[in-house]
């Protein structure tokens, strides 16, 4: 253990604020306790120290002696400068940096990285894990990010949050948090370890698949130049373009899988992304609408997210073919105008009255919405809202209204969530513009299955109102940091 001390010029009072590291602009005022003043300064002065600590820890624990000694060794530097009566407390804490490079950007649909390295970007279905449950490796969805504005005494504010369940964030979701002042940060990551090997694993099968594809190519071209026949000239050129196409993904994919693997794999070091800030109990509404209300914000970490940060937009990925897309947002490739790079912008909410009246028909005659959201573990799927409320009990019998979600039963038989869904923005596409339907909170199976059946959702609107409760001035609908 080493004990370094710096000295700084003692000050009056008065002059307390000016004094600090003038090549560091720091201001040493903040480390002055305004209503317990040092005692036995000469001069009514404050000599003010800078102490850096280097301790070699044991199992996490700074044993008392080493303490004791290290406490002596400081209060005898203070004496020398004539200062008595200091009382030292010692308080065991844990360093995190938000260390790492920031999230990554979205890239064009003709990357070959866009599909894989959506779990490293701040677009929707960003993969959340709290530190309070790391341990089980519980994780959740972004539901939006938002802009503060102006804090609650009306300062403007760069503070941009990140909204989820709370359950998501917070270990117990029976009791209110907020955190204030010099409190521990409970920190929040982007992806969980399964998230994160997901991750890696779908770019390996990535890099396979374009590494045999290039090898068909090469050997296909080498049997064309092998007969020498004039009709082969310009095929083998087009088998070149698409073997130098494929030989160009492998060698993107492969940097990628380095990156990842290189920087973020440390789930601590390298995949903090914020820390929580609010978040109230989950409660039902019983004396009014009797939604649930399951939400808590996070405050997002400058330096991770504001380069790749582009508002509220979802990747509509490579998943399904631009065809199926179009037939299930809007009616058809001639009605519906897919979004440039795959990026759509959320750029409003529904109402409850407006969700009441479905636009939609079904073969059997049925009204319904067709919603779609971009989950943690199910990424982007589709289902049906009939217009109408479920209404389900909790485990004490106070009965909440919901949102209820079913299986679209569009193209494949896929849920429409899965655990680690809880949290994600679930929209409908309207007039050509994606609304807020609502934010995912909890599923339901049917008899024995062990696919969710129904999906609950708190509407949109309530969310909304509940955010701005809290944070009058939110913006939900930036397009830039």
């Amino acid at each position: 253990m080493a004990l370094h001390q710096q000295r700084w010029t003692p000050a009056t009072r008065d002059e307390v604020g000016k004094v600090g590291d003038e090549r560091a602009g720091r201001d040493w005022s903040q480390n002055v306790p305004r209503s317990s003043p040092v005692s036995g300064a000469p001069r009514k002065s404050i000599l003010i120290l800078e102490w850096s600590l280097e301790l070699t820890r044991y199992e996490n624990i700074l044993l008392m002696e080493t303490a004791h000694d290290v406490s002596l060794e400081i209060l005898g530097l203070l004496k020398d400068e004539g200062i008595e009566g200091v009382v030292i407390e010692w308080r065991e804490s844990v360093l995190q940096r938000l260390a790492g490079p920031p999230l990554l950007p979205a890239v064009t649909r003709y990357d070959a990285t866009h599909h894989v390295r959506r779990f490293l970007t701040p677009l929707h279905g960003v993969s959340l894990a709290a530190e309070d449950m790391e341990r089980e490796d519980a994780q959740g969805t972004l539901t939006l990010w938002f802009h503060e504005k102006l804090d609650k005494d009306g300062n403007p504010s760069t503070k941009v949050f990140g909204v989820t369940n709370c359950h998501v964030l917070r270990r117990n979701p029976t009791v209110d948090y907020e955190h204030r002042g010099g409190a521990p940060k409970s920190y929040v990551r982007i992806c969980g370890d399964r998230r994160f090997d997901r991750g890696l694993d779908e770019t390996t099968r990535e890099i396979a698949n374009h590494a045999m594809v290039a090898d068909l190519l090469t050997r296909e071209i080498a049997t064309l130049q092998s007969e020498s026949a004039d009709d082969n000239v310009e095929e083998i050129k087009v088998k070149q373009w698409y073997l130098g196409r494929e030989t160009k993904a492998v060698n993107d994919l492969t940097a990628f899988h380095l990156n990842a693997t290189r920087n973020w794999s440390h789930i601590s070091l390298h995949r903090n992304i914020g820390y929580t800030q609010f978040a109230p109990a989950i409660t039902v509404d019983e004396g009014g609408s009797r939604f649930t209300s399951d939400w808590g914000v996070f405050v997002a970490a400058d330096a991770k997210v504001k380069d790749a940060f582009e508002g509220n937009v979802v990747c509509l990925g490579t998943k399904y073919t631009l065809y199926q897309l179009s037939m299930m947002l809007g009616g058809g490739p001639t009605t519906f105008k897919f979004p440039e790079e795959g990026k759509l912008r959320i750029e409003g909410w529904s109402t409850l009255d407006e969700l009441a009246v479905p636009e939609n028909i079904d073969s059997e005659h049925q009204r319904f919405v067709m919603v779609a959201k971009d989950g943690n573990t199910t990424d982007l799927t589709f289902g049906r809202y009939a217009g109408l409320v479920s209404f389900t009990e909790n485990d004490v019998g106070v009965t909440s209204i919901e949102i209820g979600i079913y299986n679209s039963g569009c193209e494949t038989a896929e849920a429409f969530s899965e655990k680690g869904d809880s949290g994600a923005l679930v929209w409908h596409m309207k007039n050509g513009k994606a609304l807020i339907v609502g934010q995912l909170h909890s599923a339901q199976n049917k008899g024995g299955s062990t696919t969710n059946h129904v999906t609950y959702c708190t509407p949109g609107e309530k969310l909304l109102a509940n955010i701005k409760a809290k944070f009058p001035y939110a913006d939900f609908f930036r397009t830039s940091w």
